[in-house]
């Protein structure tokens, strides 16, 4: 019960539902106990005893209490959902806005596929439990006890020894849990992976389908709904061994009553109707007792679900360490940046991304980062979007800490157009306006235009309304390049970071693009990761990496004087390429 303890702020706010609903079940366990009371009585007094005038209105009693049965069930029923909806609304907003704010970390490791199953099948699961099984295991509570009082009242050695082999079966139920709670647990884990490996190809088609590898990814699918029919069948065998036994000892306790009441009954001591209602009785506590296996079925779901939900629950979320925002106004931001001895590890092995990096970005400068992959110019550009943390230095925004500024505040302040480019599946105009949802629609074709954007959206058939595909798709990779850029410039941020902003665009647009770039870096700190030395080569300072430390900075002129350098080797191959392309026109 750890599981549901650890989630009780989701559904406890909703107890009276639950309390409305658990009054209704109560009204539906005595009427339907009250049954065989009106059938025994009928047998016993207004059919052995003659009293035939009673028939009418025991008819009409019976009838009373199955309309109030099942006006009590709906209620149950109607509040018990509304009980199980109104929680998992609450955990499930709060497990979204959880992934929201988890550190970039967690998601390094994190399966998109698996996270989709926690927020949907498993809140399912939990729901299912608190909506339905829950009342039920109640419900068995309760009609047990009921059933147990009426026969006791009508026979203390008939009920004892009708309840013989309730132990035996009370045992069977406690072992078949603890059974089936890992097997449940497995078949979760299993149906995650399975979720993942359709996402992933799904949203690598383009590659499969490239590289043909069609069949591969059908052989490996396979492996994975493998695993997840084993699992399956695995369960099954543990309901197939345990059920039967259950039933078993249900039909002996059957059988017990009807040989020792029997015997009561020729004796004299226990009239017919009383046996007709003990045999009803006595399902109704065999019956719910078998029911556990099902409930327990549920419930280890249910624990099942809820243990992956508390894990995402319980990982760490970054917190600001600012108390309360330093900007009273945007226009106090300046967007001068400084990295003080700055060093980064990440990942389990403790990886060193970035060695002491120094370096000083006053407002309008622009520093351009250039170095072969993994050389740690993106880490640089993590480290001032606060995606990951440094690890030792500091850094220094307008002569605070980094710290100093929530993250709310700091990211408003930065304008990122990054490599890998992500657009909603929403129109273009929302798209663009994104990160500023209050823009007008003069300011987003503004911004288009200065991303060289407005031109092709135009010509679309709805221009900004035209509604894009999931990521993007329907659009060129320029094009989608273009929207993200716009995308950063309406915001119009005092720090501007372009991660290869021009990598998927050509020559002609590029210089498009840089020229555009030039107007609106005008007064903007701007950091421009670039393999292209074009797009760095108007750069104030231009910060060479290699292996996570600056071998060499200085100007794109300062550095081709160096002729032994990297950077000097990086800007001859490529003008090289460039010439065989010109003579091969």
């Amino acid at each position: 019960m750890d599981t549901f303890k650890r989630l009780k702020e989701f559904y406890w706010p909703f107890k009276s539902l639950f309390a409305w609903s658990l009054l209704a079940l109560v009204v539906v366990t005595v009427m339907t106990v009250l049954y065989p009371m009106i059938l025994a009585f009928t047998i016993d007094e207004a059919i052995e005893n003659g009293r035939f005038e009673l028939i009418p209105y025991l008819a009409l009693t019976i009838m009373g209490t199955m309309i109030i049965k099942g006006g009590a069930v709906y209620v149950h029923q109607y509040l018990g959902d509304l009980f199980g909806i109104k929680a998992v609304r609450k955990l499930r907003d709060t497990l979204y806005e959880k992934l929201q704010f988890l550190p970039f970390r967690y998601y390094d490791n994190a399966k998109t596929g698996d996270l989709m199953s926690r927020l949907t099948a498993d809140v399912e699961a939990f729901r299912f439990f608190l909506s339905f099984g829950c009342a039920q295991l109640l419900n068995i509570i309760l009609l047990v006890g009921f059933s147990m009082s009426v026969m006791f009242y009508y026979s203390v050695p008939l009920t004892l020894v009708s309840m013989i082999t309730i132990p035996f079966l009370a045992i069977s139920v406690a072992k078949f849990d603890k059974r089936v709670h890992p097997g449940f647990r497995g078949i979760r884990k299993s149906l995650a992976r399975l979720n993942t490996k359709v996402q992933e190809n799904v949203s690598g088609m383009n590659t499969v389908k490239a590289l043909s590898q069609e069949d591969e990814e059908i052989t490996r699918f396979s492996q994975s709904n493998e695993d997840y029919r084993k699992k399956h069948i695995d369960l099954a065998k543990i309901w197939g061994r345990y059920f039967p036994l259950m039933e078993f000892l249900g039909n002996i306790s059957a059988v017990i009553l009807l040989a020792y009441g029997g015997y009561l009954t020729i004796q004299g001591s226990l009239q017919v109707g009383q046996l007709i209602a003990f045999f009803s009785l006595v399902w109704f506590i065999i019956g719910p007792i078998m029911q556990l296996g099902f409930i327990v079925n549920m419930f280890s779901q249910s624990k099942a679900s809820g243990e992956r939900l508390i894990e995402v629950l319980d990982e760490s979320v970054r917190r600001d360490d600012a108390k309360k925002p330093v900007l009273q106004r945007k226009d106090d931001f300046v967007g001068e940046v400084i990295f003080n001895n700055v060093s980064l590890t990440y990942g389990a092995k403790q990886q060193q991304a970035l060695k002491n990096i120094s370096f000083e970005a006053t407002k309008g400068k622009t520093i351009g980062l250039v170095g072969a992959t993994g050389s740690g110019k993106s880490s640089i550009i993590q480290l001032i979007t606060r995606f990951y943390e440094r690890s030792s230095g500091d850094i220094l925004i307008d002569g605070r800490s980094i710290d100093d500024y929530t993250l709310k505040e700091l990211r408003e302040q930065i304008g990122a157009v990054l490599q890998e480019t992500f657009l909603f599946s929403s129109t273009i105009r929302d798209n663009i306006a994104y990160g500023r949802p209050n823009a007008t629609m003069a300011d987003i074709i503004d911004a288009a235009k200065r991303a060289d954007a407005h031109e092709f959206i135009a010509e679309l058939p709805d221009g900004y309304d035209t509604v894009l595909g999931e990521r993007g798709l329907g659009l060129s990779g320029g094009q989608k390049q273009r929207i993200a850029i716009a995308r950063s410039i309406i915001m119009d941020p005092r720090i501007l970071i372009l991660d290869d902003a021009t990598s998927a665009v050509d020559m002609q647009t590029e210089t498009k693009i840089q020229r555009a770039f030039q107007e609106v870096m005008k007064g903007r700190t701007t950091f421009v990761i670039a393999h292209r030395i074009s797009s760095v080569k108007h750069a104030d300072e231009i910060l060479v990496l290699d292996q996570g430390e600056i071998i060499e900075r200085g100007t794109h002129e300062e550095l081709l004087r160096n002729t032994n350098g990297q950077y000097r080797r990086i800007y001859d191959i490529q003008n090289q390429d460039q010439e065989y392309v010109l003579q091969q026109v």
